[in-house]
C-alpha cells in the first residue's frame, strides 16, 4: 500500500494542476455567472442600505458638515468597492468559459479592472474628504 501512495499522490497532483485552466461547459458558466450576478446585486442592495443608514446617523448626530462629508465619502467608497467586487466575481466566472492562456489573460484583465475600480473609488473618496 505504501508503495502505491507516492504514485497516487503524484497522479492526483498532476490531475489537479492540469485541470485548473480547463474550460467549463457553457451551461455551467451561465449558471455560475447568474449566481454571481445575483450575489452582487444582493450585496449592492445591502451596501446601499448600510451607506444610507450611516449618512442618516451622521446627519442625526448633528456633527459638523466635515464629519457628514467624511461619512458620505466613506459610504460612497464602500458601495463602489462592493460594486467592484461584484463585477470582478462576475468577470472571473465568465473567464471560466475560456481555456488555458485565454482564461489566464481574461483573469488578469478582470484583476486589473478590479484594481483600477478600487483605486478610482479611493481617489474619489480622498478628493471628497479634503
Amino acid at each position: 500500500m505504501q508503495k502505491l501512495l507516492l504514485p497516487m499522490i503524484a497522479i492526483l497532483t498532476t490531475t489537479l494542476a492540469c485541470g485548473c485552466n480547463n474550460a467549463k461547459s457553457p451551461a455551467a458558466v451561465a449558471t455560475d455567472v447568474a449566481a454571481a450576478k445575483q450575489q452582487a446585486s444582493t450585496e449592492m442592495t445591502d451596501a446601499r442600505k448600510d451607506a444610507a443608514k450611516k449618512v442618516n446617523d451622521a446627519t442625526n448626530a448633528s456633527g459638523s458638515s466635515k464629519d457628514l462629508s467624511d461619512v458620505g465619502a466613506r459610504s460612497e467608497y464602500d458601495v463602489a468597492v462592493v460594486q467592484a467586487d461584484g463585477n470582478h466575481n462576475v468577470a472571473i466566472q465568465q473567464c471560466l468559459a475560456l481555456t488555458s492562456e485565454a482564461q489566464k489573460s481574461c483573469k488578469e484583465r478582470a484583476d486589473a479592472a478590479y484594481d483600477q475600480a478600487k483605486t478610482h473609488a479611493n481617489v474619489t473618496r480622498l478628493s471628497k474628504v479634503q
